[in-house]
């Protein structure tokens, strides 16, 4: 996650030192993207006036400690100007752990398919109803209000998936042999995993 760019987006604004940089950040964006962890913020400093992106000056105070100041460079302002130009390509494939819970549960069988998209899709309709009452009471900041129909849109786009899921994986769930809990062993045709065969 390109965090440093987004500090060279705020430095562009002017100068600023760290808790400063933290809570700007947290108000630009808002709460779906979580806080900004103030040990890792300083390591992105670190790394951006090592790279000669930022410069770092220290401004006494009578009564406090000494503040550490953090300002663009010119070269920073161009890093920041290409990668705002560059177009978000994904390079690492596309890596969900809904997709691992799927292979999981069509080996276990369709009970065990129907089970976990059953659960999922309860998951993401509590995540929409949270995100559309967090998308209502920061309406009036654009940006954080977009990055909230951002994450109510990929929500939708998860449940789409785990609507089908069932269906289009019920064949492949079908051909497995649940394993019994206690034994890790198939379990008998028809037999719900963790249960004995009857006599």
């Amino acid at each position: 996650m390109p965090l440093s760019h987004a500090v060279l987006a705020l430095l562009a604004e002017g100068p600023s030192h760290g808790y400063e940089l933290k809570g700007r950040f947290e108000a630009a964006i808002g709460p779906q993207w979580g806080g900004l962890n103030i040990g890792h913020l300083y390591q992105i400093l670190d790394r951006l006036v090592r790279d000669g992106h930022v410069t770092r000056s220290h401004v006494a105070q009578n009564d406090r400690p000494d503040k550490t100041l953090y300002e663009l460079t010119g070269g920073g302002a161009e890093e920041l100007r290409s990668w705002v130009a560059a177009p978000h390509v994904r390079t690492s494939g596309f890596r969900d752990e809904t997709f691992l819970k799927l292979l999981a549960a069509t080996r276990l069988g369709a009970g065990a398919l129907r089970e976990y998209t059953s659960a999922q899709r309860q998951a993401c309709l509590s995540d929409l109803a949270g995100l559309t009452r967090l998308r209502r009471d920061n309406a009036a900041d654009p940006l954080v209000a977009l990055l909230v129909d951002a994450a109510i849109a990929h929500t939708k786009a998860d449940l789409q998936v785990i609507d089908s899921a069932e269906q289009r994986l019920a064949s492949l769930a079908g051909q497995a042999r649940p394993v019994t809990a206690a034994e890790g062993a198939p379990a008998a045709d028809g037999e719900a995993p963790g249960t004995a065969a009857g006599p």
